[in-house]
């Protein structure tokens, strides 16, 4: 049976819908300082976290590494041998060796399990900047102030690199490599890409010395700091400017950048104390966290799978998460 019109707002304006209250969407970056480990190695060189983010390594001035539980604030081991400042390590695929290098131009290559030095390599000639392992994690890949790049075999005896990339003008301070392709930085101002599929070299000149690279998660774009208190965005492909990130101060020191989790948002170091979030796709500065002032936070690392970031400050790492993190319940022993 019929039965009217439908009574609604339309045709009774004082009469209200009812609607839901709606939830703020939880922040997606890591905004909220969970806590700080004083490391006590001095000058923290660099932090990393191992390929599966449970544990995270930090670089220190004291010439050793460290191996810690992030969330715990647990010191799980200690790693001496090198001569001079530790300035970059990287964790295996299967976390059970580190890759390290250094001030005394060699690059390590350690048991996680016993801190025993398995191998020593050394063929650079400066500075060892940074270091990485392939997919495999079978060779070990370290660029240098001498402008190379050196392969070491972690499965050979021979101490001596197995190749040596050499198409830098000058100090290589940044790279990352994948299953098909190596990224690097350098001071000369270029982003240089390896196919190691095809062999070919492409390169795009920034015009500025660079402090750090880092591809997209898909692989089609790379982000790249540089003296020039910048951070780009740039199409693998064509080498084009998608976006250019400011705000922050970067044009004394090797200050990092990466992308959070969803690659959705642009994160970097500041030689001004703090840490700056930019949304990738408009460039403004959605955050801006002060993690002590006057001082530079230069390292930082994006746990691989949670919304989790580590960053270094003077002798000190902090670890951030998004809102909604809580830390996991330890049980103490008696």
């Amino acid at each position: 049976m019929y039965q009217g019109p439908y009574q609604g707002p339309a045709n009774k304006p004082d009469r209200k819908e009812e609607t839901k209250p709606v939830e703020p969407k939880k922040v997606q970056v890591p905004t909220k300082l969970v806590h700080t480990i004083d490391c006590g190695q001095g000058a923290v060189r660099a932090v990393r976290f191992n390929t599966d983010g449970n544990y995270c390594m930090t670089c220190g001035n004291d010439k050793s590494i460290k191996l810690w539980n992030p969330t715990t604030q647990m010191l799980i081991k200690k790693y001496t041998g090198h001569g001079y400042d530790v300035l970059d390590a990287a964790g295996s695929n299967d976390n059970c060796q580190i890759a390290s290098c250094g001030s005394d131009k060699s690059v390590m290559y350690w048991d996680v399990g016993s801190g025993q030095i398995i191998r020593r390599f050394r063929g650079h000639v400066g500075r060892v900047n940074c270091v990485e392992f392939n997919e495999e994690s079978t060779v070990i890949l370290s660029g240098s102030v001498d402008a190379s790049i050196r392969c070491w075999d972690c499965r050979s005896r021979k101490h001596t690199p197995i190749q040596v990339i050499d198409d830098a003008k000058d100090s290589v301070s940044s790279i990352q490599v994948t299953d098909h392709e190596i990224l690097t930085g350098s001071i000369d101002g270029k982003v240089r890409r390896y196919d190691l599929r095809t062999g070919a070299l492409h390169s795009d000149y920034v015009g500025s010395a660079i402090t750090c690279v880092k591809f997209t998660k898909d692989g089609q774009c790379t982000l790249s700091s540089a003296h020039d208190n910048s951070v780009r965005l740039l199409d693998v492909t064509t080498g084009e400017l998608l976006g250019e990130y400011k705000g922050h101060k970067n044009s004394k020191y090797m200050v990092e950048c990466c992308l959070s989790i969803k690659d959705d948002h642009v994160i970097s170091g500041s030689e001004d104390g703090s840490i700056y979030i930019w949304d990738l796709i408009d460039a403004t500065v959605k955050y801006k966290l002060q993690v002590r002032s006057n001082r530079t936070v230069h390292s930082l690392s994006h746990h691989p799978e949670q919304n989790l970031l580590m960053v270094a400050c003077e002798d000190k790492v902090h670890l951030y998460s998004g809102e909604d993190f809580e830390l996991p319940d330890v049980e103490m022993s008696e």
